[in-house]
């Protein structure tokens, strides 16, 4: 069977009350996104794998895989809509994020199927009511994914502004035939951080990631100067698309650095007229709360600033500690001047390199202190 792997992951988490998106939830060093599409893989041949993701999240999932990424919506069924673009298979095989511990004897019994739909269910073990009466619960289906569809089918049973809840609603709509087989406790839905209690979920690895950071920008004239957020008292400043502030440019590259995220030219172009005069300390904040959100934590920040002129002595504790105030973290500042050499010795610009640690956030020693 020809089959392709979808899996959904373009949520924001609102219910989940963490401060780590659940997808980007460590497993070992993976995000949860990337183990559960891996876990897929162990088990079945896939023709393609294809992820959706946050539209401003797509370039993070890239450099991290070689699956094929698509932009999700805010809509589960705009994203899968978006997914099936990139499906030629016969058949797909469509997941949540959140059914993170999948097991290779639920995707062999989907994928042994002759059905338009085959589908996991639980029977509920409670009393069902409905609307005041009692229901047999033996008739009731608790519905789960993966889900595994013919892809015409589900295709044009999507052609429609209805909304569906799964794909065996979409294809049921259309007349197609449905397979129902057991499912199992173990792909119970990750919605509320309590939910982590699955078997095939083990604690992020404890290793310190450290990233390296430089930057150097020419002196201007009739500018103000800005470094490390804290305004130099000189009738200078730094020439630059933005403020200038080449202590934080430094420490931004750093950090995107330690998290293998890129630099920060990708993440704030100087060919975009948005950015045209930005404040640095904004764009600093942006970069920790993409880092938060997905798994790290800040360890610390060491920064060398390397200029004849400013003289840095008594600017150094202030930019340390409005630093490590935005940072919540230690930072520490050192100077030196260039010992008079190239454009840093002829006072011509300012250089800075900055290193940052990084740890991924210990989510599993939070769940067990909240028990």
């Amino acid at each position: 069977m020809d089959v392709t792997l979808i899996i959904l992951s373009a949520g924001n988490s609102t219910r989940f009350g963490y401060d780590v998106k659940k997808q980007w939830l460590r497993i070992g060093k993976k995000p949860l996104w990337l183990f559960v599409a891996e876990r897929f893989n162990d088990f079945f041949d896939f023709k393609k794998t294809v992820i959706t993701a946050n539209e401003k999240e797509v370039r993070l999932y890239e450099k991290l895989c070689d699956y094929t990424i698509v932009s999700g919506d805010k809509e589960r069924q705009l994203s899968l809509k978006n997914a099936l673009k990139e499906v030629e298979t016969e058949y797909v095989l469509v997941s949540d994020v959140a059914r993170a511990c999948v097991s290779k004897e639920i995707i062999y019994k989907l994928t042994n199927t002759k059905a338009d739909c085959a589908v996991p269910y639980l029977t509920p073990v409670d009393t069902v009511v409905y609307e005041d009466k009692t229901i047999d619960r033996d008739k009731v289906k608790l519905i789960q994914t993966p889900q595994l569809s013919k892809t015409s089918l589900l295709k044009k049973a999507l052609e429609t502004d209805r909304i569906f809840t799964d794909e065996r609603a979409a294809i049921e709509s259309i007349g197609g035939k449905i397979e129902y087989i057991k499912g199992s406790e173990e792909l119970r839905k990750i919605t509320y951080f309590k939910d982590l209690d699955l078997p095939c979920l083990t604690p992020p690895n404890k290793d310190i990631l450290v990233g390296n950071g430089y930057d150097t920008h020419k002196f201007e004239e009739n500018k103000k100067m800005i470094l490390g957020g804290v305004e130099i008292d000189v009738n200078y400043g730094l020439k630059a698309h933005s403020d200038g502030d080449v202590v934080i440019h430094s420490l931004i590259d750093a950090l995107l650095g330690a998290a293998g995220y890129g630099d920060i030219g990708e993440f704030f172009p100087d060919t975009d007229e948005k950015y045209k005069n930005a404040d640095s300390v904004e764009l600093l904040k942006e970069v920790i709360k993409i880092l938060k959100t997905t798994g790290f934590e800040i360890v610390n920040a060491d920064i060398l600033i390397i200029a004849e002129k400013p003289k840095m002595k008594n600017y150094k504790t202030k930019i340390q500690r409005n630093l490590s105030k935005i940072l919540n973290a230690p930072v520490n500042i050192k100077a030196t001047t260039n010992e008079k050499m190239g454009f840093i010795g002829r006072s011509e610009g300012i250089a800075v390199i900055s290193t940052a640690t990084l740890k991924y956030k210990d989510w599993y020693e939070d769940y067990n202190s909240r028990k």
